[in-house]
């Protein structure tokens, strides 16, 4: 945990975002796998560890902002968890790192929200995304659970959001130690990706450096030849030479804050002149909007600028003609990147995209687009100094989406479809990294994992 002054410090810049009533973060219970006693990993909920710190199942966080205090409701334990747990801090204790005096067990929990509730009290609380916390809602509340998630507080997701938007200081510290191990994880990977080799060789080696770095993996790693599918968590293929190895994995710090990176590699770490063409592409449309990021600019902005990089350098191939900058502004170019930019990043990989993403992304100045492609942009809005996201453009060769387009006549006039019918073998090539906005420009986090074409076959 942080020092108890920051948790502090965080609930009471949330009280100058939401009114009256009282704010309910419930945390995260265990979750079975196939019977109670075998549970999956816990995660804790991500807004309760951003308020509250503390990374036990069966919490819950109340907020008072009518009586200005701040209560922490669980059990503590019996005799019979600390035979098969080991001992364990009460919740007075553990309550007070977080700078919170006031606990009670979750039945006095139950009784403070229903006597909230019956005198009228206003009860904020964030989407649900787990059923058990749902149903834990509709007991609360007296609400069906088919319309617990209709009625969350959209107050307090927006104060959330633009809090945990902005990272402190000791925010970036967590996810550069994340990203030290993610440093790890994919050099292991680059230099293991040889012929013969099977994917999951490979997955199961960079998931326990992740573990042995202190967190688990901070989603599934993507590890695949077939890199024209997105997100591909298959790894039963044996690599062959000639193949590409897209590799998207990150890492979880001991507090939870996450790396996400990605990098593309060729079998045996040598690119033929296709790949070389290919690679080099979605290399300069990364680098091109790297080097844009600035406060003030919109991501959908460098979104553009990216987009645009690539489908110059793919006209320079011949895989596509006509005006670059009519061809992007059209969505000819989502035939080869169908996909957004990037994405916020912090204490989930996807920050905060539980509060809902259309309130992490965008704002009252700009909304999604409904162009394919552009669609999938998950950031649009301003960039602010102290944000952290993701750049990750790719390119991407996808049979049935070239069929479809191809037999439909689309982009005709920007898409060299007789050449494109020879990449229909190619896979993907994505390149992603964690970038901070600063307040003169930008920060590329974490130490620098190879990516220039260079640099691998060096390796």
């Amino acid at each position: 945990m942080f020092e108890a002054s920051v948790y502090i410090n965080r609930r009471n810049q949330l009280r100058k975002k939401v009114e009256k009533g009282i704010i309910l973060i419930l945390g995260n219970d265990e979750s079975p796998m196939n019977y109670p006693a075998n549970g999956y990993h816990f995660r804790q909920d991500s807004s309760f560890l951003y308020f509250f710190g503390l990374d036990h199942p069966g919490y819950a966080g109340v907020i008072d902002l009518d009586e200005g205090k701040d209560y922490i409701f669980g059990n503590d334990v019996d005799m019979d968890d600390i035979i098969w747990m080991g001992f364990q801090p009460s919740l007075s204790e553990q309550a007070l790192k977080a700078g919170i005096k006031h606990t009670a067990s979750i039945n006095e929990f139950d009784n403070f929200v229903k006597k909230a509730v019956a005198n009228g009290r206003k009860v904020h609380y964030n989407p649900p995304y787990r059923i058990d916390n749902i149903l834990k809602l509709e007991s609360l509340l007296g609400i069906h659970h088919s319309e617990i998630k209709k009625n969350f507080s959209l107050e307090l997701v927006k104060g959330i959001v633009s809090l945990r938007s902005v990272k402190e200081e000791a925010e970036i510290i967590e996810i550069e130690k994340s990203l030290l191990t993610a440093y790890e994880m994919h050099t292991t990977a680059m230099k293991m990706s040889n012929a013969g080799v099977v994917e999951r060789e490979i997955a199961g080696k960079i998931e326990g450096i992740s573990i042995s770095g202190g967190g688990h993996v901070s989603f599934p790693v993507i590890l695949t030849i077939n890199g024209q599918t997105l997100h591909n968590h298959y790894h039963g293929n044996t690599l062959r030479e000639g193949n590409l190895v897209v590799i998207d994995a990150g890492s979880e710090s001991e507090l939870h804050y996450a790396s996400d990176i990605t990098r593309s590699v060729p079998v045996n770490r040598k690119f033929n002149q296709r790949q070389k063409e290919i690679y080099q592409a979605v290399y300069d449309a990364q680098i091109a909007a790297i080097s844009n990021v600035k406060p003030g600019i919109y991501n959908k902005e460098l979104h553009l600028i990216a987009c645009r990089s690539l489908a110059e350098s793919l006209k320079s191939i011949g895989l596509m003609k006509g005006d670059v900058h009519e061809a992007v502004e059209l969505g000819a170019h989502a035939l080869f990147f169908p996909h957004g930019l990037g994405h916020m990043m912090g204490l989930d990989v996807h920050d905060m995209e539980d509060l809902g993403q259309i309130y992490v992304g965008y704002d009252e100045t700009i909304q999604p687009s409904s162009q394919f492609g552009l669609a999938f942009l998950r950031l649009g809005r301003e960039l602010k100094s102290g944000f952290v996201f993701t750049i990750e453009p790719g390119c991407y060769f996808i049979p049935a989406l070239i069929d479809q387009w191809k037999a439909e006549n689309k982009f005709s006039d920007f898409l060299n479809y007789p050449l494109i019918e020879t990449y229909k073998d190619f896979g993907g090539i994505r390149l992603e990294d964690d970038i901070l906005v600063t307040e003169t420009g930008h920060r590329v986090l974490g130490k620098p994992i190879p990516k220039t074409i260079k640099e691998i076959e060096a390796l």
